[in-house]
């Protein structure tokens, strides 16, 4: 038999093999590796989810927390993990399109390695102060931090991060210095801020319930348009940050080599559950907006925001070793 034959051979039985295999997915548990700590955005997205996959798939979906890095410690693990759709990542949208550009070295190759199954969320960051500064609009925040150069510091989920990027585009705007203080996460981020030890960060939803509570006092938005949570508080671009746009999109990921057929269920199972209203509820809850897109439009948006952002840090030189 020819070696062509073979290979023919072979890409038949496969092309046979996916969609049997794709019928017994899952056998085992599916572990959803959230690349952030516990409590933050993606934590709290991904535990949601993992409960309504786990009813729907009639398979337990167990989350397991790999903060690091901005994100590259657990998106690495899911690179290297075996393609067969039993291990997949929540993630912020920072681990596939900004820590290419922020990394000297990156431990995978964020668009060959990992496979985009399914967008869940638009996640928005707001800019939050504490009760002690004497500002209560961003055009008083502003004219505070110039008066009080480099007094003022901020925290974020790590360099690199959405908040990190939304803190940098404010501060160069805004023309004003601030000290960044890096977290492993915004949930330990948002602790120092109710603490004090921070004066201010860009949070990516946790923290409305503590605004609501008077504990933090809510700025501004920085997204394009206004939150549908908070419709009374004014974006940056509404009070002069021309173009500010620091929203991220949260997603699921799978290993490159998962099955195709397994990606489509994934992904139309995921879609499923975000129109549930108890999931679009703890999404709207961090101030989030519900993202249940094509897979082409997760990857087109994906491509978009890796342009912006990365033509943003290139311009500044932002670099992580």
């Amino acid at each position: 038999m020819s070696l062509t034959r073979r290979q023919t051979l072979a890409l038949a039985a496969a092309t046979v093999a996916a969609p049997a295999f794709a019928q017994r997915f899952p056998d085992k548990p599916v572990k959803l590796i959230v690349n952030f700590p516990p409590g933050g955005a993606a934590d709290v997205i991904g535990r949601a989810l993992a409960q309504a996959l786990g009813d729907s798939l009639k398979q337990q979906v167990v989350v397991e927390n790999r903060p690091g890095a901005n994100g590259n410690l657990g998106a690495d693990a899911v690179a290297k993990s075996a393609g067969d759709g039993h291990t997949l990542l929540m993630s912020s949208g920072g681990a596939v399109t900004v820590n290419p550009f922020l990394y000297t070295k990156m431990p995978f190759d964020a668009e060959k390695d990992l496979v985009p199954v399914a967008s869940v969320a638009r996640v928005l960051v707001f800019l939050m102060a504490h009760p002690s500064l004497p500002v209560n609009t961003a055009q008083d925040f502003i004219a505070y931090a110039k008066a009080n150069p480099g007094k003022l510091s901020y925290g974020s989920a790590g360099s690199g991060s959405s908040p990190h990027l939304a803190g940098e585009m404010f501060a160069r705007q805004a023309q004003f210095t601030a000290q960044h203080v890096p977290y492993k996460g915004a949930a330990p981020a948002l602790v120092d801020l109710l603490a004090g030890q921070i004066q201010f960060m860009f949070d990516p939803g946790p923290g409305l319930r503590h605004a609501k509570e008077g504990k933090l006092k809510l700025l501004a938005v920085g997204s394009p348009k206004r939150s549908s949570q908070v419709p009374d508080t004014p974006t940056l671009a509404e009070v002069g940050m021309t173009g500010f746009d620091a929203d991220t999109t949260f997603g699921v990921y799978a290993p490159n080599g998962t099955p195709a057929p397994v990606v489509t269920l994934l992904h139309e199972e995921i879609n499923k559950a975000l129109a549930t209203p108890k999931l679009a509820e703890v999404i709207r809850s961090i101030g989030g907006e519900s993202a249940a897109l094509s897979r082409a439009e997760f990857i087109a948006g994906q491509a978009r925001d890796r342009e912006r952002f990365g033509a943003f840090i290139k311009s500044i030189g932002l670099k992580v070793e």
